[in-house]
């Protein structure tokens, strides 16, 4: 095939792989958490960290993840502390990492590919990018498959979590920073501007078919890869922007199985009613 001829469409196709898994995995816990938007704070907090690595030559992988990081952190503390309010600490991080991003982006004389880090480009992922990316995604899973129960117990009672001692501010702490990072290696192909989407939309796909938590993942995880290499591969073909592509398949996704699990049910209730 063409697209395996291209080094850095190899390259998005390994990231796109390992994004659509761990994306929707974390996203499992974050709608539950009632986070949903937290993708959105996070992505305008790591574009200020990308602008700010740009600005000093470094990585900007490594500069997004430091500044959406901190964010996530900050996030958890506001969310705290603003038990009643809990979604204003997103509106908060939201805010300051536009108006960061926006003072480093006009004093910066630095020229790089704003639309790229927007909307996401698949010629953009490095052999660094790759690397980091590889490490973040087996941290991830790691992290979930050795504290998946504290996850859900804190994910859906956090107060009677606490009263059982299990660690829920360093497991949260914990969480919000590998978010951040999910976020962070998915702005490469997803883009700023769309990250929250992969988060969410696969989520929302699967609780329309699972009938577990941990079914639920399962779908959310495929319905996640089916959207991102498919966009990254019809991308290429058709030379599209990929952050685009994957939402509106993903989005059509949500739609065909909507539909589909609609008919499903009155189906059901037919049977029921002509026995």
């Amino acid at each position: 095939m063409e697209i395996f001829q291209y080094d850095f469409m190899i390259r998005a196709l390994i990231a796109s792989s390992l994004v659509g898994l761990i994306c929707p995995l974390m996203g499992m816990f974050i709608v539950f958490k009632k986070l949903s938007l937290i993708g959105d704070s996070l992505s305008h907090i790591a574009l200020s960290g990308i602008c700010g690595a740009t600005i000093m030559g470094v990585n900007p992988i490594l500069g997004s993840l430091v500044a959406s990081s901190l964010a996530a952190i900050l996030i958890d503390r506001l969310r705290t502390s603003l038990k009643e309010y809990a979604d204003l600490s997103i509106a908060i991080i939201m805010a300051l990492g536009v108006g960061i991003s926006g003072i480093l982006i006009s004093i910066s004389n630095v020229n790089f590919d704003l639309f790229s880090f927007m909307y996401g480009s698949i010629a953009t992922v490095n052999n660094d990018d790759i690397i980091i990316i590889i490490i973040t995604s087996i941290v991830i899973v790691g992290f979930v498959k050795l504290f998946f129960k504290e996850l859900l117990f804190i994910t859906f009672d956090e107060e009677n979590a606490k009263f059982s001692k299990i660690p829920v501010k360093f497991i949260n702490t914990i969480f919000m920073i590998l978010v951040a990072a999910s976020i962070t290696i998915t702005l490469r192909i997803v883009g700023v501007l769309l990250v929250s989407s992969l988060i969410a939309i696969p989520v929302a796909t699967s609780l329309k078919v699972a009938k577990s938590f941990k079914n639920a993942i399962f779908y959310s995880i495929l319905f996640g890869e089916i959207a991102i290499i498919g966009g990254v591969i019809v991308s290429f073909y058709l030379d599209l922007v990929p952050g685009g592509t994957i939402v509106i398949i993903s989005v059509l996704q949500l739609l065909v199985v909507s539909l589909f699990s609609k008919y499903k049910n009155r189906k059901n209730i037919d049977l029921v009613l002509n026995k």
